[in-house]
């Protein structure tokens, strides 16, 4: 035990004193340097909130704006240690703003103290916070109620809050809970027993955190390496770089690509220091085998029983973007060195923080937690979170902004394709394309409501029919008279709307014809979804390029004045944003030229493309 290192998060809402604990516990275990002593007392002098006397918490707030500010914004990690064990500890953001910073410091800990003030009770903040840690595999967690001190000590307040957890206790999973009432500020009950709250006989927190047992040691599960990178110098070297996730991985071991199924022996474990006989979980190493077989970063190499593959899970995510989470969306879908694209193709429901149970939605707001399904474009190395941490934890990216929008954590793992296989035909695309003497594309046309899109789409498809051209277009009213016409005009609607028609735009391309599609489709990256159901080369952006001003003079459907009178919502350009292509194929700004001149230029530029012979 002496030996044995314990990751602790600190957590709760915010000015529940987590930062104090924690200034605390290294003031008590003589952690803190006679240099930074100095430096804190002066500090606490300046900056602090306790009216001159030592401001602990300033000991962890180390960004001047969390300073100044007197909050946590960033996680800060400090290590000190007693005679009995190691810590690592981190402080996390209690507002709710930072609830990703706060999901990142309990994806790596073993048990979490939970903060909650003594005159607040327990608020959605808390609740989230234990929601959280719960789902990221913590087990075991230290109520501390904290400021005992600004309610007189009382017991009955307490009792009060501890019963009021253990109501919602059942609904967080497998979690042993020890509930202990302290004062961060003086050290009651911290590192040793408090006189001025005699009715409190249990532990102190360093005593329960001393004997905490940490959950199951990595290096006995079964041996796990995803590969970060194909390690090639020359042609007499190549090995597989990464970070042995779990288990122990000796020389002579067989391990298997768990995405291909093909396997071979480890013939040296390479490091900086020279070769080793064996690597445990931790360990960053090059492996090298004793043939080639395809290995990819990304892939997985694994010992038996081997990891599922997956192209469709379930999962809870803990939502980060101010954008809501929609069904169909999709994402740029990371999981350790893989990453493929995912779909959202359902969102089954959203975790109450109130009351700690699961309800029925259509979306996810900012900080919310919900049990999605997602779809991934390729097969993926994955297990469920409560089996590893490391092949059941994800993150959603945002494809355009390459911004982290989610946290995600495997509940169920599964194939879409065991009983659903693509069937291939003889008669295909290419046969399709050829019996018409034409290439297939989609023409998407995306602009405002009364620019012009149906206009020029429609002056288009005339020339190719002119030509000889089998074409089809797709218009967004007419589509939502029949297949789409049970969607309303929400934000969710939207993403469905063009998810179904690219899917629809796709079986034409199948059928070798040049598909227009004339929508609004105000969102790029429901654009993005839609080219890429399709080859490259197949998908052309063209957007009608016309100014909301000159939409709103012509409104030919009479839309935008019932918009700017209000008796349309969710009206695009209006009371809607409006997405403008970044850098879409072909451009038609029609100030500048009639609608019969640019559907010229949109033939003349098919011809460039080789689309139109």
């Amino acid at each position: 035990m002496a030996d044995s290192l314990l990751r602790v998060l600190t957590c709760g809402s915010v000015d529940d004193g987590k930062s104090t604990l924690i200034g605390r516990l290294l003031f008590e275990c003589g952690s803190i340097p006679d240099d930074t002593m100095l430096a804190l007392e002066r500090d606490s002098k300046r900056f602090g909130t306790t009216g001159g006397a030592i401001d602990y918490a300033l000991l962890v707030d180390g960004l001047e704006a969390e300073r100044e500010q007197g909050v946590t914004i960033d996680v800060a990690y400090r290590f000190f240690e007693t005679p009995r064990r190691r810590f690592i500890l981190a402080d996390t953001p209690g507002h709710q703003q930072y609830t990703r910073n706060m999901a990142t410091g309990a994806s790596n800990s073993d048990l979490a103290i939970l903060l909650v003030d003594a005159r607040n009770g327990l608020l959605n903040q808390t609740r989230r916070h234990a929601a959280i840690a719960s789902l990221l595999g913590i087990k075991s967690l230290v109520l501390a109620v904290n400021k005992m001190d600004l309610v007189g000590f009382d017991q009955t307040v307490f009792d009060g809050i501890v019963a009021g957890f253990e109501a919602l206790r059942g609904r967080l999973g497998e979690l042993s809970v020890t509930a202990i009432p302290i004062c961060a500020r003086d050290g009651d009950n911290v590192t040793t027993s408090s006189a001025r709250m005699p009715w409190y006989s249990g532990e102190t927190l360093l005593s329960v955190l001393e004997k905490a047992e940490p959950p199951s040691r990595a290096e006995f599960q079964p041996a796990r390496f995803p590969v970060q990178y194909v390690n090639r110098p020359d042609q007499s070297f190549r090995g597989y770089t990464g970070t042995v996730a779990t288990g122990t991985i000796r020389v002579g071991d067989v391990l298997t690509n768990a995405v291909s199924r093909t396997e071979a022996k480890v013939a040296r474990i390479v490091t900086m220091d020279g070769d080793l006989n064996e690597a445990q979980a931790g360990h960053p190493v090059t492996l090298v085998l004793d043939r080639e077989i395809d290995v990819s970063r990304g892939d997985v190499l694994a010992a038996d029983p081997l990891p599922a593959q997956a192209d469709q899970i379930n999962a809870w995510v803990v939502w980060m973007d101010e954008t809501p989470l929609f069904r169909g969306r999709a994402y740029q879908f990371m999981l350790g060195t893989k990453s493929v694209v995912g779909t959202v193709t359902d969102i089954v429901n959203r975790l109450d923080v109130e009351t700690l149970q699961e309800v029925g939605v259509r979306e996810l707001a900012l900080n919310e937690i919900g049990r999605v399904a997602i779809s991934l474009s390729h097969p993926v190395a994955c297990e469920p979170y409560s089996d590893s941490r490391d092949l059941g934890g994800f993150i959603l990216v945002d494809r355009l902004t390459q911004g982290t929008v989610g946290a995600g954590m495997i509940v169920e793992v599964r194939s879409g394709r065991t009983n659903v296989q693509w069937h291939r035909l003889d008669v295909d695309k290419a046969a399709r394309a050829a019996l018409k003497h034409q290439k297939p594309a989609v023409l998407w046309f995306t602009g405002l409501s009364g620019a012009g899109k149906s206009t020029i789409a429609n002056l288009v498809e005339k020339q190719l029919l002119a030509l000889g051209r089998h074409s089809m277009t797709l218009d967004g009213d007419n589509v939502r008279h029949g297949l789409n016409r049970d969607l309303g005009f929400s934000e969710a609607d939207r993403v469905e709307n063009i998810r179904r028609i690219a899917e629809v735009a796709k079986l034409f391309v199948e059928a070798g014809l040049i598909v227009l599609v004339s929508f609004i489709s105000p969102y790029r990256n429901e654009r993005m979804l839609a080219r890429d159901c399709v080859e490259d080369g197949e998908f052309l952006e063209i957007f009608v390029d016309t100014p909301v001003e000159e939409c709103s003079r012509r409104d030919p459907k009479g839309l935008y004045q019932k918009a700017y009178a209000g008796q349309i919502q969710n009206f695009t350009g209006v009371s809607a944003p409006y997405e403008a292509p970044l850098n879409p194929e072909i451009r038609l700004p029609t100030l500048d030229a009639s609608p019969e001149v640019l559907a010229d230029r949109v033939i003349a530029d098919l011809r460039r493309r080789g689309i139109l012979d």
